[in-house]
């Protein structure tokens, strides 16, 4: 199953606070996922203030996904459960994006896309399934360190 959505740009200078991640980036994100995996999806969430600590973003990813975890289940500040797309898949497209200077916002979003657009599902597949042991390997270290058990 092809699993690669269209890209969402926030305007330069938007502040990224817990309404506009819900009524704004929320709005546009879920039904992109929805498109490319049905209802078989997580959303991985960091630790950004308008993710997990407002209350009405909970609420909304509580009632709009099919396997919400809650903020208080999710390791504090644990770089070992990014979403895939961070750890994977944007530093692949930084060193293609990046390959000769960008000259204004304009060109960048044309290279993101193009980029995004050439990007080989096994690259999305492979970011996806490395992820999917995270959490697992976790509970199986009770919490503790579990990178050297992931086999990457």
């Amino acid at each position: 199953m092809d699993a690669l959505s269209e890209l969402i740009f926030v305007d330069p200078g938007t502040k990224i606070n817990g309404q506009y991640y819900r009524d704004v980036l929320l709005q546009k994100l879920l039904p992109a996922i929805r498109r490319v995996s049905g209802n078989m999806f997580t959303l991985p969430q960091d630790s950004a203030p308008a993710h997990h600590r407002a209350r009405d973003t909970i609420e909304l990813l509580r009632r709009s996904t099919p396997d919400f975890i809650a903020p208080d289940m999710w390791p504090p500040n644990s770089p070992n459960f990014n979403n895939p797309v961070d750890y994977a898949i944007w530093s692949r497209m930084q060193q293609r994006v990046y390959q000769t200077r960008v000259h204004d916002i304009d060109e960048l979003r044309q290279r993101l896309i193009t980029v995004w657009c050439g990007l080989e599902q096994c690259a999305v597949d492979d970011a996806i399934e490395q992820w999917q042991r995270r959490p697992r390997a976790c509970v199986d270290a009770e919490g503790g360190h579990f990178e050297h058990n992931l086999g990457l």
